[in-house]
């Protein structure tokens, strides 16, 4: 799968040096794989939530979150969000 926006990721690692490493795991599975739907989605990220149309990923242990739309069809990650676990539990990122 391609990912659009490691932009967010670059960035948000550059303000949490510590979630750089499992950042980059994340981004090492999602580049590896041709994922079809969810149930293969999470085969692979046991964690993931789908919410609504988006998927939540806990990345470090669940100090972060990764929120992204996931396009099986196109084979494409739009990343929408990479935050703490307190940001994410404000719940501003919802749709």
């Amino acid at each position: 799968m391609r990912i659009i926006s490691n932009r967010a990721l670059r960035e948000f690692a550059l303000i949490h040096p510590d979630s750089s490493l499992p950042l980059l795991g994340w981004r090492r599975v999602i580049e590896a794989n041709s994922f079809d739907n969810w149930a293969s989605l999470k085969r692979a990220f046991n964690s993931v939530d789908r919410v609504g149309e988006l998927a939540v990923f806990d990345i470090a242990g669940n100090r972060y979150r990764l929120v992204a739309y996931v396009r099986f069809e196109r084979q494409i990650v739009y990343v929408k969000s990479v935050m703490t676990h307190s940001e994410y539990e404000k719940g501003r990122w919802k749709p």
